[in-house]
Order: structure tokens, then C-alpha cells, then sequence
């Protein structure tokens, strides 16, 4: 009896332990699907598609970039300059013929029935990316769409459709707060959130019709990222449920995804609850889109907080995606000059950071004669020294002022240095005997600007050739 006991415990633990080799195996084949995109499997700070380690790199005349009549031109004028990343808001704010629903003849709009026009460019940004090996990452949900001018006109509006009343929904008529301050029960409508109300699962049966609609398009392409909303303040558990449900819809078709948010805080990580929650999360967060800290702050200010975000995303490897950079001008909120753009953008880079896209106008400088050359000149880098292949080395320098330079480095072996405004700084190369080869990039002009040698073993003193933004590249011979 004991005998037959232990032979069929040996049996049952040998069952187990081959369903779970299938389950790894199955696991293992959808995990390493080496076409789509997804965390580098040396470096997971980083992207890599195709199978290659990939650094995102963008700007656009427009968030939503789908709904452009030139898209496909824009697109190829993104590739000319070294761009593979593009932002794409599944925008509700455009005129009423390029709404997602259907528009009857009485003028409004029934949700469930679809617009094909908005739908047709969709499929087509996503096919037109896909040839070009542009990563696209969607953004599911802008607060601006439905609050104040651009509620009016929404098909969600109660008084715009023939689905459901105000009664029926609890959805108002106006919204006139600006979008920030979360006055908008669209955004409250999943179970268990604090303002949830029963009445509230009509708007979300119709929210989920849109999501899988979308899906129906982005799941057949390897090229996608998924990021929930744009700068939301409201609580996680929103976008925590619209991540489940596209990586349960991805899971179903056996698809691989990758889905995070964007909080409005983000300018202020160090002190975020929402940021913090996500890093804690690296199941549910896989990247983390860190926009947000490119706006409000400055200079030295800045790099601290990118810094900070670095070093965070160190204790549960995966990237940060900078889909905004705030650039267009001086502002009251702190969008800053095309001039902090640009210095946002390497200190992003230098930081360790996956992606650099400059915000479109009038709060970034888009594709603009400033942005083309700052991308190429972080091309004419990556052609000598991979951003994946470094890490931030601010130890190296010395005689350093305030945000005056900074340096990502393999010691001994290959340096990225980057001066906001000319300057000089002496690098420690003291433990380091040898010859290195020092090339200059111009990155107002986006090429190469000369080059020499320097001499290991001591702190070598590096001075730009003018003022304006530089970068070297610094390699052992």
C-alpha cells in the first residue's frame, strides 16, 4: 500500500512537472519572440526590435498622427532624419467627420456603429509605421478629449448620441473644469474606484467596444506600445484595468504586448505615490513613460530627476520612454525653450533612458530645423558608441560646472560626453594607459565636427570647440 502510495505521488510530480515545462516552453516561445517589440534581452533598459537593440528616437507635427491627410509624407520625412518613434493619441478631438462613431443624419452619432474614415487611417499609420520600422506607441486615453470645447462635440456627450441619457449615465452635459482636476466620471467608471456608480457600467460596456475595436487593428503588428493615457491625474486603478484588458485580449490571440501609463506628477517623481506604485510593479508596469519629467523643471534640476527615475528603473530593469519633450517656449507651467528641449533630450540620453520624442507644437518643437539635426547628431553618435553599451559616469568628471557636461561611460573603453553650451571639464582617464581617438559632434548641425587623440593615464582636460551644444565621442584605441 505504501509502495502503490509513493508510485502514484512520483507519477502526479511527474505530470506536474511536465505541464509546467509546457507552460515554461510556451512561455519561452511568446517571451522571446525576437520580431516584435520588446525589453532588450541584454540590456532590458532598452528596446529591441527585430531581434536588434533599437534607441527610440522622435518628433512629429502632431500627437495624432493617424489622422493627418499627409501622414505618409510625414512619415517618410521622420525616417530621413534617423526617427523610428512616433507618438499616436486615439484622438476624440478632430472635426465630426473624423470621429471614431458612426454620425447619423440627424447629426449625431450612435456608438455602436463605427466611422470608417478614422478607422481606414488607423490601419494605415499602423501599416505605413510598420514598412518604415517606426515604433508606434498608443495612447489610449487623452483627458483633454472630454472636457470643456472639446466635450461639446464629443459622441460620449449624452446629448450628442442616441445610446444613453444623462440620467441613465450620470455623464453631464458640460464639463467646464480644466481636465486636470479629474471632475470627469468617464474616467471613474471601472469597479471598485472610489467615484464608481453603478450607472457608470453603460459608458464602460461602450469604452471597452472602443478599446477592442482598436485592438482589432494594432494586435496584428510587432512594431506597437501601449500606454494608457496622456499625463492622467486620476487614480492608477483606471489604467491598471485598461492594461489587464488589452494584455487579456493580446493573451487570447497569443500576442505579445506591452502596456504602461503616464502620470501628470511625473515632474516631481521623488515625491510621486503614482511613479513609486509603478515601479513597484514590474509585472503590471513593463516600461514606464516618463514624459512628465520633462516639463517644469530645469538645467542641473532636471538631470537630478531623470537621474532619479534611472536609478529607480535599476532595481527592476525595464525602459522608460520619454514620448514628450516640452520645448515650445516659455510658459507659465514650465514647457521651457527649444533650447531645454534640446538639452532635455541628452540628458535623457546620457541618463540611460529608452526613448527621446520632442512633444509637437506649441508645447515642443516637433520636427522642426532644431529637432532634425539634435536626432541625426545622436545617430552620428550611436554609429561609434551604442547609448546600451554606457551608463551614467558623472564621477569621471572633474572641474565640472553646474550643467555644464555630462558623461555615460564604459571606463577604459568607449565615452559619451555631452556639453550643454561649450565649456571644458578634465575626464579621469588615470587608471586607463592607452591612446584614445576624441570625434566632435555638432549637434545644432547634426554632423560630424573634427577630431584628435588623447593620451590615458592622467585627467585629460576637454574643452567643446564653441559654444552651443556638443557631443564627443571617445573611444579606446
Amino acid at each position: 500500500m505504501k509502495k502503490s502510495y509513493v508510485m502514484m505521488l512520483l507519477s502526479l510530480c511527474v505530470l506536474a512537472c511536465t505541464s509546467v515545462q509546457a507552460e515554461t516552453e510556451k512561455l519561452k516561445d511568446k517571451t522571446y519572440d525576437k520580431n516584435r517589440i520588446r525589453p532588450y534581452l541584454r540590456n532590458p533598459r532598452y528596446w529591441q526590435y527585430k531581434g536588434e537593440p533599437v534607441l527610440l528616437l522622435g518628433g512629429s507635427k502632431t500627437d495624432h498622427i493617424f489622422l493627418l491627410d499627409d501622414l505618409k509624407e510625414h512619415l517618410d520625412e521622420i525616417a530621413a532624419v534617423g526617427a523610428n518613434y512616433v507618438r499616436n493619441t486615439m484622438s476624440q478631438r478632430e472635426g465630426l467627420d473624423l470621429k471614431p462613431h458612426k454620425r447619423l443624419s440627424s447629426g449625431k452619432f450612435d456608438l455602436n456603429q463605427w466611422n470608417s474614415e478614422y478607422w481606414k487611417r488607423f490601419a494605415n499609420c499602423l501599416a505605413w509605421c510598420n514598412e518604415r520600422r517606426i515604433i508606434m506607441q498608443i495612447e489610449v486615453w487623452d483627458r483633454f478629449d472630454y472636457a470643456q470645447e472639446q466635450w461639446r462635440n464629443s459622441p460620449w456627450r449624452p446629448g450628442n448620441n442616441v445610446n444613453y441619457t444623462n440620467q441613465q449615465t450620470g455623464l453631464a452635459e458640460e464639463y467646464p473644469a480644466p481636465a486636470w482636476r479629474d471632475k470627469q466620471p468617464f474616467f471613474h467608471t471601472i469597479p471598485g474606484m472610489s467615484r464608481y456608480k453603478k450607472q457608470y457600467d453603460t459608458i464602460r460596456r461602450f469604452q471597452e467596444a472602443f478599446v477592442e475595436k482598436m485592438l482589432s487593428y494594432s494586435l496584428q503588428y510587432d512594431n506597437v506600445l501601449y500606454c494608457m493615457n496622456n499625463e492622467t491625474s486620476t487614480p492608477p486603478a483606471w489604467g491598471q484595468y485598461w492594461m489587464r484588458f488589452i494584455n487579456e485580449r493580446a493573451e487570447a490571440k497569443a500576442v505579445e504586448v506591452y502596456v504602461t501609463d503616464m502620470f501628470d506628477d511625473g515632474w516631481k517623481p521623488q515625491t510621486s505615490a503614482k511613479i513609486r506604485q509603478a515601479f513597484d510593479n514590474p509585472g503590471l508596469y513593463p516600461f514606464i513613460d516618463i514624459s512628465q519629467v520633462n516639463s517644469r523643471t530645469f538645467n542641473e534640476g532636471h538631470w537630478k530627476n531623470v537621474k532619479w527615475l534611472a536609478d529607480q528603473a535599476l532595481k527592476h530593469p525595464r525602459p522608460l520612454n520619454n514620448t514628450k519633450i516640452y520645448s515650445g517656449g516659455q510658459t507659465s507651467w514650465g514647457s521651457g525653450t527649444p533650447k531645454d528641449g534640446v538639452e532635455r533630450f541628452w540628458r535623457n540620453l546620457i541618463a540611460g533612458t529608452a526613448s527621446c520624442r520632442f512633444h509637437r507644437p506649441d508645447s515642443g518643437i516637433g520636427l522642426n530645423e532644431i529637432a532634425k539635426p539634435c536626432i541625426a547628431a545622436a545617430r552620428k553618435v550611436e554609429t561609434r558608441v551604442k547609448f546600451w553599451e554606457v551608463e551614467p559616469r558623472m564621477d569621471l568628471l572633474k572641474d565640472r560646472q553646474a550643467d555644464e557636461a555630462y558623461l555615460a561611460a564604459r571606463p577604459g573603453h568607449k565615452y559619451i560626453l555631452y556639453f550643454t553650451d561649450g565649456g571644458s571639464v578634465r575626464l579621469d582617464l588615470k587608471s586607463h594607459r592607452g591612446t584614445f581617438a576624441l570625434r566632435w559632434v555638432n549637434i545644432k548641425k547634426g554632423d560630424w565636427a573634427g577630431q584628435s587623440r588623447i593620451a590615458g593615464a592622467k585627467e585629460v582636460l576637454i574643452s567643446a570647440p564653441d559654444k552651443g551644444g556638443w557631443a564627443a565621442v571617445i573611444q579606446k584605441q
